[in-house]
């Protein structure tokens, strides 16, 4: 049961890492500090003071860097890979009394594909709302996905369960919006979005 508790907190904190890289290091670092995360072997430095440091600097400059118009694009193309490989970290960073070969398989699997799948639902949105709004609604995409990533990381260390199903719920409904949209797109003629 312990080891399908910590790959749920994995999976968990790497679908934050698809919403923002940086704020599910903050969480962890703050949950192993104040004993409520207990992080595997080789990665009790998330857990320490600089690190907290690090990753609170970190988060404030993430956060705001999405908030500067056409730089959030940008930003996405980067951030890709990196939710990927952040996804990965986190994942293997909790799960503990395994061996190395399971540990990392499964922080690839799940929490690298998780993070990357969220990443890549994020960057549809993004664009979608760029081309809809020529980036106005871009802020309110931000704001949501900033959110998501606070939400999650927290739920993820205090009810794992109910992080990895409201990341599911989300999923759906992004992958429900994206369809809709293009579906409306399709439908309109000479190729105009329809109202």
């Amino acid at each position: 049961m312990e080891l399908t508790l910590s790959v749920v907190i994995g999976i968990g904190l790497a679908a934050a890492c698809g919403f923002r890289v940086f704020v599910p290091f903050l969480v962890m670092s703050i949950a192993s500090l104040a004993g409520h995360l207990t992080l595997a072997p080789g990665f009790e430095w998330i857990g320490t003071h600089y690190a907290l440091v690090a990753f609170a600097v970190a988060t404030v400059l993430e956060i705001l860097a999405y908030y500067v118009p056409w730089l959030d694009n940008l930003l996405d193309t980067i951030a890709t890979p990196v939710a990927v490989v952040a996804g990965t970290i986190v994942a293997a960073s909790v799960v503990a009394d395994v061996s190395p070969f399971l540990r990392w398989s499964l922080a690839v699997v799940a929490g690298g594909g998780v993070a990357g799948a969220v990443q890549a639902a994020t960057v549809a949105l993004r664009g979608t709302s760029s081309l809809t709004t020529g980036g106005a609604a871009n802020p309110i995409v931000s704001t949501g996905e900033l959110g998501g990533s606070v939400v999650t990381s927290v739920l993820a260390v205090t009810l794992p369960v109910l992080a990895v199903a409201l990341v599911a719920l989300v999923g759906v409904l992004i992958v429900r919006g994206l369809r809709r949209f293009r579906l409306g797109r399709r439908a309109a003629p000479n190729g105009d979005p329809a109202l």
